[in-house]
C-alpha cells in the first residue's frame, strides 16, 4: 500500500507563526506511521511547509525526522494550501489516530 502523509498537525505540533524548526513531536502517532512502514507500506510524506512563503524547509525537515525517527520512504514538498480537501481515499488525521 502507498501510504501519503501531511506532517504538520499530523504527526508533530507546529507553531501558529509557522517556524517549522520549532514544531514538536507526536510521538504516538510517528510510531503508528512507523509500524505501518515496518509493515511494508511505502510511507511518502507530503507537506505544504513553503509552499506560501518560498522558504525551503527540507532541511530542516529532514533533520527532524531524523532526530524523531520517522521512517519514511519520500519526502514531497509543494503541497497546495487549501481549506477543504475531498476525496474518496481519503482518512482525516484525527480518525485515523483515534483511540492511539
Amino acid at each position: 500500500m502507498i501510504i501519503y502523509v501531511d506532517i504538520d498537525e499530523t504527526i508533530c505540533l507546529s507553531p501558529k507563526n509557522r517556524d517549522y524548526s520549532k514544531a514538536t513531536p507526536i510521538k504516538k502517532n510517528i510510531k503508528k506511521i512507523n509500524k505501518m512502514y515496518d509493515n511494508g507500506d511505502k510511507i511518502v510524506y507530503w507537506t505544504a511547509r513553503g509552499t506560501g512563503s518560498g522558504i525551503d524547509w527540507r532541511d530542516v525537515t529532514e533533520e527532524q525526522f531524523k532526530n524523531w525517527g520517522v521512517k519514511y520512504h519520500e519526502l514531497h514538498f509543494g503541497k497546495p494550501i487549501y481549506d477543504l480537501f475531498i476525496d474518496d481515499k481519503n482518512i482525516n488525521s484525527d480518525t485515523f489516530f483515534k483511540g492511539e
